[in-house]
């Protein structure tokens, strides 16, 4: 697996703008997954650009076959009114519409305009302590919900706990992070997610810390057999280099063990 980020950006300090280009790519085994996103900041306004590909060597014939996906766009324009944002999104050919944000709630609407319309609402309200949130999704075809979750969080400067109902009330989601008061920032992080319909448990267990001002580590552990780790370093302002591994216990006798690294350069 190997894995690439190629930031690039530029602006105007004249003419108060911004403009900044991240190309990613991602190869495993015969596929390939990439995306290029285009980020426009002028005044209070800003335009994300976002374009999708998926590539497999296997295709039927000769050569690649390469599928550019929908282009995802997104307008966002800040204090329209004090303490507000609106915002836009939008995918050719699947148009969506848009949400209205406020300091302490957010309602987020939208409908494909396409033969089949999902429809999809969301809503979140709180403070910097406590928040509440919710979403659903309805498909006007089949006259049927295609996701309803619902969670909460809840936070303070030492510690973040979070409890979410997914897949539909299916599964229940409980997360705990503890931020230790170390000169080296290490945190730790334990999920636990339940199964209704299976009774299945699962639990994951992580940690961070700097080894140096320039590096971090990060493990994380899983009751299915899985371990990994990542270790990133700023080797130059802006300028990343990430090194991963993950090993699966279950996988004795096939490829077991997967490394990855990734390179992010900014000028």
């Amino acid at each position: 697996m190997v894995c690439l980020r190629i930031p690039i950006s530029a602006k105007d300090v004249h003419n108060n703008w911004k403009l900044g280009l991240v190309a990613t790519g991602l190869k495993k085994d015969q596929i390939f997954v990439g995306d290029i996103s285009t980020l426009y900041k002028s005044g209070n306004t800003t335009v994300d650009v976002k374009v999708d590909t998926y590539s497999n060597d296997e295709s039927v014939g000769p050569g690649t076959i390469l599928v550019i996906r929908p282009v995802s766009t997104k307008v966002t324009v800040n204090d329209i009114l004090h303490g507000t944002k609106a915002a836009l999104s939008f995918n050719i050919p699947d148009h969506k519409s848009g949400k209205y944000l406020h300091p302490h709630a957010a309602i987020d609407s939208s409908i494909g305009l396409n033969p089949s319309p999902l429809l999809e609402l969301s809503a979140a309200i709180g403070s910097k302590d406590l928040c509440l949130g919710a979403e659903i999704g309805f498909n006007t075809t089949s006259a049927s919900f295609t996701k309803y979750n619902a969670g909460v969080t809840f936070n303070k400067p030492d510690f973040s706990a979070a409890l979410m109902l997914a897949d539909k009330g299916q599964t229940l989601k409980t997360s705990y992070i503890h931020y230790v008061d170390r000169p080296d920032g290490f945190t730790v992080a334990a999920e636990m997610t339940h199964r209704f319909s299976t009774f299945e448990n699962r639990f994951t267990i992580g940690s961070s810390q700097l080894i140096d001002p320039k590096t971090v580590l990060k493990t994380r552990f899983s009751d299915d057999g899985k371990a990994a780790f990542q270790c990133q370093r700023t080797w130059r302002p802006n300028s990343l280099i990430t090194l991963s591994a993950e090993y699966d216990s279950t996988k004795i006798f096939s490829s077991s063990t997967k490394f990855g690294l990734a390179l992010s350069l900014k000028p």
